[in-house]
């Protein structure tokens, strides 16, 4: 059975002491919450203090290299990030598409080598405002999900991989999908993973929606029945917001 998720991606915001303050806070409000995983992914530099006062909050890095060591200059390593004590990464985020040329090739290597080293993983898929304006959205999300899974057998699907739907125009924007917008794309995703795997697949992968979610939309969104939570950009850079986004994933 697929879980509901709030995860908070905080992009690059936040010193350490920020980060410590905010996921402590957190923690208090939603002791009493059960029911929904609640995830928090923190800038590198974050992450080692962060992971000290995670509680009940998961902890995930916005991003690694494939390769467990070696020369590359700025890069962090599937093994590092295991060190910390992070049991979650973010993958093919649209801002790594768009700013730094990610492609489908290079995510599928991340994802295999995430899944290699016991790392779950967000993987984002979402497309332009120019591909919805022409009727594009079901031809970019496939290409993201088929070029991003390719070679990801059915038992690392069930165990370890979360997909993120995210529009891009919908990213920062202050614009959100309405509800049914969402819904139909996630419809589609489960409809696709149904043919790549299997319904069994289908059924039990949990599929966010990230693009300005906000404590006053939130609940609309997760009440869909496609939709198992959100990856959520600025109003998860403060506890009290965030902490209502989670209580309504519940």
């Amino acid at each position: 059975m697929r879980k509901m998720i709030a995860a908070g991606n905080w992009k690059m915001n936040k010193t350490n002491s920020e980060a410590v303050e905010i996921v402590s806070k957190l923690n208090e409000l939603i002791a009493d919450v059960k029911g929904v995983e609640v995830i928090i992914a923190p800038p590198f530099t974050a992450l080692s203090d962060v992971v000290k006062v995670a509680g009940k909050v998961k902890i995930a890095a916005q991003n690694m290299h494939w390769e467990e060591k070696g020369a590359f200059t700025g890069e962090i390593s599937p093994i590092m990030l295991k060190n910390l004590g992070v049991e979650y990464v973010i993958l093919g985020h649209s801002e790594r598409r768009a700013y730094f040329g990610e492609t489908n090739e290079l995510i599928n290597k991340k994802i295999k080598s995430a899944l290699a080293h016991d790392l779950k993983a967000i993987f984002c898929v979402g497309e332009k405002l120019e591909d919805r304006e022409r009727g594009n959205t079901e031809n970019v999300v496939e290409d993201h999900i088929k070029g991003g899974l390719e070679g990801i057998t059915k038992e690392e699907m069930m165990a370890n991989v979360i997909i993120g739907y995210e529009p891009v125009w919908a990213i920062g924007t202050g614009k959100t999908a309405t509800p049914e917008q969402a819904e139909e794309v996630h419809a589609f995703v489960r409809k696709l993973l149904t043919e790549m795997y299997d319904a069994e697949v289908a059924g039990n992968t949990t599929i966010l929606y990230g693009g300005s979610v906000k404590p006053a939309n939130s609940k609309a969104l997760f009440s869909k029945e496609n939709i198992d939570g959100g990856l959520v950009g600025g109003a998860s850079l403060k506890a009290d917001d965030f902490s209502i986004i989670v209580r309504n994933a519940l």
